[in-house]
């Protein structure tokens, strides 16, 4: 992914005191407007953080997914968007962007384009490309990503860094993008209405670093689920199983991380293991509406 885009050599972001109230899109709360990309407007349950944050990720004046953030570990919890049919087309040409508001407080909510210039800092509660370029162990990875998007303005808001995570490039290249492109074919051919789908991370505490610190978290799974309400009833079997919803995960190492695709049931159940946390829930009704029968 990250080869298709831009790549810049030096970043800059002025560095000002920590942000104690968060503005306009990027809030503690979650802004109405970004409901629309939740399965009845509610968010997961159980997978909360104390330093996070929602971003309603606004591209050329419109919100288009929406991102819970941790500003302590510099990563996504998760990315919560509406897959739109596609041909799976990558973009080209579009700059890493970055969230303004967790710079500087009252800023524009519009991702911002990444500056190009001789000597780069640290961006401040986000990560930047410099974090990228100090580890080459790991490559960019968009939790929503573009070939689950169809227009062009939806395709390049995905390329934001707090929409990013740090992915080893034996897991993200074989593994998890021929996944993405599974999803991609099943939804095109047997979704007929919206299809909500949450992409996120599970840390263990190792990190990249930069400036001789601890910065951004590095994701010992990826996980994703979709909720697809209305669907082909009379797709075969094989498919009709994994609907309305269904969820992956796979392990972010080089050796031992082939995706296992689960009931979202089954993947709650997992991350509650892993996080230690026994109420969540990341859809409602894990999907299911009333009277549904397969």
């Amino acid at each position: 992914m990250a080869a298709a885009v831009l790549d810049w050599t030096t970043v800059i972001f002025i560095v000002l005191p920590n942000i104690s109230m968060l503005w306009g899109k990027v809030s503690k709360d979650l802004p109405p407007e970004c409901r629309q990309f939740y399965y009845l407007g509610v968010p997961p349950r159980g997978l909360e953080h104390p330093s996070q944050c929602f971003i309603c990720q606004h591209y050329n004046k419109r919100a288009r997914y929406v991102t819970l953030y941790n500003t302590a570990l510099y990563t996504p919890i998760y990315s919560a968007y509406t897959f739109k049919h596609s041909a799976g087309e990558v973009c080209a040409n579009v700059p890493w962007m970055y969230e303004p508001q967790l710079f500087r407080p009252g800023a524009t909510h519009e991702m911002q384009p990444v500056l190009q210039v001789d000597q780069g800092t640290q961006p401040y509660e986000q990560a930047g490309l410099s974090d990228y370029m100090n580890a080459a162990v790991y490559e960019r990875a968009p939790l929503n990503p573009d070939v689950h998007q169809e227009d062009p303005d939806d395709k390049a808001s995905t390329y934001t860094l707090t929409n990013t995570v740090p992915l080893t490039p034996d897991f993200i290249d074989p593994i998890w993008s021929k996944q993405e492109q599974a999803i991609r074919t099943r939804l095109n051919n047997y979704c007929r209405g919206p299809s909500y789908i949450i992409t996120g991370v599970t840390t263990s505490g190792r990190t990249m670093r930069g400036d001789n610190m601890k910065r951004v978290a590095v994701p010992a799974y990826l996980w994703s689920a979709y909720c697809c309400p209305n669907y082909d009833h009379s797709a075969p079997f094989s498919v009709r199983y994994k609907f309305p919803a269904f969820a992956q995960y796979g392990l972010n190492a080089e050796k031992d991380n082939e995706v296992l695709e689960v009931s979202v049931q089954k993947l709650q159940d997992f991350l509650k293991n892993i996080m230690s946390e026994q109420n969540i829930q990341i859809f409602v009704n894990d999907c299911a509406l009333p009277g549904d029968t397969k």
